[in-house]
C-alpha cells in the first residue's frame, strides 16, 4: 500500500518508538525521526501528516513541556499521539480524579485537600486504613498504606510543610533488592539504587518536592492483584493480572504477571469510559471494592510492555474474543493515527 503521508517519531529507545519504527519500516510507512528537545521541533514537524511521542513522567526535561508540544502541534491541525484527551491528565492522579468522576465512571472512592484545616477535619471523621498517594509516580513509588489517624495527622503535617520528595531512594532500594533476590533483575541494579541513595537522580535534582495538597483513596483489602486493561483506539483491549509483592498491597511495579480469568465486566467498562472521554489509548489499573465490583484505580496512557508482550489475545469492542499470541498493540497505535489523519482528509 502507498501512504501519501508522512510520520514525525520521536526515537526513544526503550519505549513505543521502538517498535513504531519498526512497524512502519515493515509497512512502508513514510516516516522521520525528530528530537524534541530542539528549538525548532515545530519545524522539525512541517512537513508531517502527524507527531507520535512516548513521553516518559520520570523525565524532567518531558515532564515540563511534553504535553504543552503535543497540544500546540495538534492545536496546528495534525494528529499527534498522545492526542489532548489521552495525555493531559497523564502522570495526575488528582487530574484523574476529577475527569472520572464526571463521566461517573466507577472510580475507587477518592478524597483530596487543599488547606490542612479541611484535611485534618476529614480524617477527624473518617476510618482507616487509607491509601496515601501523591499525583505523580509510577511502580506503586509515592503510595503508602495509611493504618490510623496519627499517621494521616503526619502525613497531612509534611503536605503543608516541606512537602514530599520526588522520589523516596530508601524505598527504591529497597524494590531493587526485592527484585534481585526474586530473580527479577541483577546486582547491576541493586548497585543503582545505593547510589540513589547518596546521589539524586536527575529528576529529584529538577523537581521541587509535592506539597499543598493531600490525596487519599479507599483501601480494598482481599484483593492479591490488580487487573490491568489496555484499550486502543476505543475497539481493541487486552489485559493482565498483576500480582501484589510479598506481604505488601502493592502489584504495580511487581514484576508478577498472570493472563488467565480477565474479568469480563472490567473490559466492558474499559470499553465504555475509553469511548467516553475519546481515548486514544489508555491504560486502566482495576481492583475490586467490598462487594466485589471492578473500581478503577488510575489510568495512563503509557503502560510497560514486558507483560502486555505476553498477552495471549485481545477483545474487540463487540466483546469477541481473538485468541492471537505477539499481536502487535503499538502497530495498532500506528494504524489509529493514520486512521484520524485519512479521515481528516476526505
Amino acid at each position: 500500500m502507498l501512504y501519501k503521508m508522512k510520520i514525525a517519531i520521536v526515537n526513544k529507545p526503550g519505549s513505543f518508538s521502538d517498535r513504531w519504527i519498526e512497524y512502519c519500516k515493515k509497512n512502508n510507512i513514510p516516516y522521520k525521526e525528530v528530537n524534541p528537545y530542539a528549538s525548532d521541533i515545530v519545524e522539525q514537524v512541517r512537513d508531517c501528516d502527524a507527531f507520535m511521542w512516548h513521553f516518559h513522567h520520570l523525565s524532567y526535561k518531558d515532564a515540563l513541556f511534553a504535553k504543552q508540544l503535543l497540544f500546540s502541534i495538534q492545536q496546528s491541525g495534525k494528529k499527534v499521539f498522545p492526542d489532548f484527551n489521552s495525555a493531559w491528565h497523564f502522570d495526575d492522579k488528582v487530574g484523574q480524579k476529577y475527569l472520572l468522576e464526571s463521566i461517573k465512571a466507577p472510580l475507587i472512592p477518592s478524597y483530596v485537600f487543599y488547606t490542612k484545616q479541611d484535611a485534618l477535619k476529614w480524617i477527624s471523621q473518617t476510618s482507616f486504613p487509607k491509601v496515601f498517594k501523591l499525583r505523580s509516580g509510577a511502580s506503586a513509588s509515592n503510595v503508602k498504606l495509611v493504618h490510623s489517624k496519627i499517621e494521616a495527622k503526619r502525613l497531612v503535617k509534611k503536605a503543608f510543610g516541606k512537602g514530599f520528595k520526588q522520589s523516596d531512594s530508601i524505598s527504591n532500594f529497597k524494590e531493587r533488592w526485592r527484585k534481585y533476590k526474586s530473580g527479577q533483575s541483577n546486582f547491576k541494579d541493586v548497585l543503582k539504587g545505593i547510589v540513589r541513595i547518596f546521589i539524586k537522580d536527575e529528576y529529584s535534582k529538577m523537581h521541587s518536592p509535592e506539597k499543598g495538597y493531600v490525596y487519599f483513596q479507599e483501601f480494598m483489602p482481599s484483593n492479591n492483584y490488580d487487573t490491568r486493561l489496555i484499550v486502543i483506539g476505543g475497539k481493541r483491549a487486552f489485559g493482565e493480572k498483576r500480582f501484589t509483592r510479598k506481604n505488601d498491597f502493592r502489584a504495580s511495579g511487581s514484576g508478577v504477571f498472570g493472563y488467565d480469568g480477565i474479568d469480563e465486566q472490567i473490559v466492558k467498562i474499559g470499553f465504555h469510559v475509553a469511548k467516553s472521554l475519546k481515548l486514544q489509548v489508555v491504560a486502566f489499573d482495576f481492583v475490586y471494592d467490598k462487594d466485589n465490583n471492578p473500581v478503577i484505580i488510575e489510568i495512563s496512557y503509557g503502560f510497560g510492555t514486558k507483560g502486555a508482550s505476553n498477552c495471549p489475545g485481545y477483545w474487540t469492542d463487540d466483546m469477541q474474543w481473538h485468541k492471537e499470541a505477539h499481536f502487535d498493540f503499538c502497530g495498532w497505535m500506528i494504524e489509529e493515527v493514520i486512521k484520524e489523519v485519512c479521515y481528516d482528509s476526505k
